[in-house]
């Protein structure tokens, strides 16, 4: 079997600036690691492989830097990283970003699962897996929060969706998305570190794609979505207060205050 596993190379957001005038995030404004949600699907993969002798390719779309990424990837456990990079790329949104991954996963040839997180922390839209799926055609289940089995021809799993929670069975080829409850991921270890250092990440650029994907399809130019406006929500400073009055003096000036920040109803 093989595994595909979509990675991201985020920021720290936490510590992002954000471009107003452009409406994107910062990205050279903090620190970056690989998508949270991308570690769980990582790992989803690595168990699967493990009992199944399959080899775990993970792949990501980002600058040249992001083959940091990749190389961690491989510090945990998987076998190959391929890295999207060109700067055509740069700008994309969710529709582009699917499609040149799609253009990639197809160029890769032969696939069984492909697992990707449900979100991440920065775009934060869910879609990129389920649009995926949809442009290569095949089946995808998303919000999977645990796996309960799998064979080298389906997998089962639980998906909690609005309504509740579903037990599903998938055949290959197949896609799904997990959330932060299916797993806790590993940590590398020294061996696969090494392995990690001395890995040959494979680079392929729009040039690469180019009988797959069509140019006008990517980056900025395939990309409909267009952000009007980016906001920073102001945080509120908190205020502290001594009361210096006597107990009961103290409690009702409190109960006051409480009142008129609406903590307490005006009746108490």
């Amino acid at each position: 079997m093989t595994i595909i596993v979509l990675i991201k190379q985020v920021p720290d957001m936490e510590k992002v600036k954000f471009d107003r005038e452009k409406g994107r995030i910062d990205r050279s404004s903090a620190g970056t690691e690989i998508n949270p949600f991308d570690l769980n699907a990582l790992e989803a993969a690595l168990v699967i492989a493990e009992k199944t002798s399959s080899k775990v390719v993970a792949v990501s779309m980002g600058p040249p830097q992001a083959e940091e990424s990749l190389r961690e990837a491989i510090a945990r456990g998987a076998d190959e990283g391929i890295l999207l990079s060109d700067a055509k790329f740069g700008g994309s949104d969710v529709k582009a970003t699917s499609g040149i991954l799609s253009a990639a996963i197809k160029k890769i040839g032969s696939y069984d699962l492909i697992i990707a997180g449900i979100q991440t922390v920065d775009g934060d839209t869910g879609q990129v897996g389920p649009e995926v799926a949809g442009i290569l055609n095949i089946p995808h289940i998303s919000n999977v929060e645990s796996i309960k089995d799998f064979t080298e021809e389906s997998i089962d799993v639980v998906s909690n969706v609005w309504e509740g929670q579903y037990l599903k069975r998938g055949k290959y080829p197949l896609l799904m998305t997990v959330t932060k409850d299916v797993n806790v991921p590993r940590l590398p270890n020294f061996k696969n570190k090494m392995k990690a250092r001395k890995a040959e990440i494979t680079k392929w650029d729009s040039s690469h794609l180019i009988d797959i994907i069509d140019e006008s399809r990517l980056g900025v130019k395939g990309s409909p979505t267009k952000v009007k406006k980016i906001e920073v929500p102001a945080q509120s400073q908190r205020e502290g207060k001594i009361f210096k009055d006597s107990g009961s003096e103290a409690v009702l000036e409190m109960l006051d205050v409480f009142k008129k920040s609406r903590v307490l109803n005006k009746e108490v």
